[in-house]
């Protein structure tokens, strides 16, 4: 059998300790450029590729993505490296400042920052995350170290109080539609109690909102989370907290019959490579509820499929060979008959049975226990 590499994961360091770390990295710089030789030193960081990925069982019994040690040097020198290699040591001074004053920020502020101060380094939002998960792996400790508030889009609803740290209760059983905001604030300092039975993710904002409508927490006593489409870094550190907070209710998660909805689910369930280091910290023991293939087979009319197209086809044979899924038999079963099949089809297909339908293939399904 072959051994798993090293783990190597982020910490969560006080902000003292991070700007230590940052001075460390300065000084060796600093050191580089008054050598006998002068040099612009690279920075070494983990490698955040699928090559340096294992899925490892320790955490909830499951394959849950982590890195190994192996690291690369992001280079001054490297052809197009420049801006990236600027950006990086901009991010650092950044936090470094903003831990010092005891800020928080989201990365969407930290944009506009970059933005004021380096414009021409600075295209878009996507450079900005990268360069925070390049912090990430060079420092090894987690963004809230950093000072660094998650994105949030995702809501929740139903039998969920929760206390907020400067003392206001919220009763997410009361919300209307516009349901609880999930915080971006990843140190989640909340206090919850809850007397549901189930917490259910559903991929979809129409179908959270078509759940709330129906007061499917009432019925089904639950916690119902949507993250709105892929999973955002803020609903994933919920779910997990809700994880540790009440252990023995099953998570289970609605999503699409098609390659995005089950990289959805995975992403809940074992991780993502590009938060490799900090993966223990937003993964949870997520159940496959639906759609499945016997539940299109039972319930989806000819008429709702849909086609494949490219990049589904490219999603499902990604998931295929990815190691998170090397045990999971059922999960590539699933993926095989999607191609094979040629088609896919949306929970909303459902509705062809009324639009009461959806409670009722939900509960029916839980109180099977028809979930994997």
């Amino acid at each position: 059998m072959e051994a798993s590499r090293p783990w190597c994961l982020a910490d969560n360091s006080t902000p003292s300790q991070t700007r230590s770390r940052i001075e460390c990295l300065v000084k060796n710089f600093l050191d580089s450029l008054v050598a006998h030789e002068p040099a612009i030193k690279p920075l070494s960081m983990v490698c955040r590729t699928s090559r340096n990925t294992e899925a490892h069982d320790r955490f909830f019994g499951q394959g849950c993505i982590y890195l190994s040690d192996a690291v690369y040097d992001k280079s001054f020198t490297r052809k197009n490296g420049e801006n990236s290699y600027y950006r990086v040591w901009k991010l650092l001074e950044l936090c470094y400042k903003l831990l010092g004053l005891g800020k928080d920020v989201t990365q969407r502020e930290l944009f506009y920052m970059l933005l004021t101060d380096a414009a021409a380094k600075v295209e878009s939002q996507a450079q900005v995350n990268e360069s925070i998960q390049d912090v990430v792996a060079l420092l090894r400790c987690d963004r809230r170290s950093l000072g660094i508030l998650a994105s949030s889009k995702g809501s929740v609803v139903g039998r969920l109080v929760i206390e907020e740290a400067g003392g206001d209760i919220v009763d997410c059983s009361r919300l209307g539609s516009s349901a609880h905001v999930i915080s971006g604030d990843l140190n989640l300092q909340q206090k919850f109690q809850s007397d549901a039975r189930y917490i259910l993710v559903v991929e979809k904002d129409a179908i959270f909102q078509r759940l709330v409508e129906d007061r499917f927490f009432q019925s089904v006593p639950s916690i119902i989370i949507t993250a709105k489409g892929y999973p955002d870094l803020a609903s994933r550190a919920l779910l997990h907290r809700l994880h540790k907070e009440f252990p023995s209710l099953p998570i289970v998660a609605l999503v699409d019959w098609n390659p995005g909805g089950l990289a959805i689910l995975c992403t809940f369930k074992f991780g993502s490579i590009r938060m490799g280091l900090e993966a223990p910290k937003y993964v949870c023991d997520v159940k496959w509820l639906g759609l499945r293939q016997r539940d299109i087979q039972t319930y989806v009319p000819k008429e709702a499929f849909v086609n494949l197209e490219d990049q589904d086809r490219t999603l499902a044979n990604s998931l295929l060979t990815s190691k998170m899924l090397k045990n999971q038999e059922v999960y590539k079963g699933e993926i095989l008959e999607m191609l094979v099949s040629g088609q896919k089809a949306e929970i909303e297909a459902l509705y062809a049975h009324g639009y009461n339908f959806l409670t009722r293939f939900i509960t029916q399904k839980l109180v099977q226990r028809d979930y994997i």
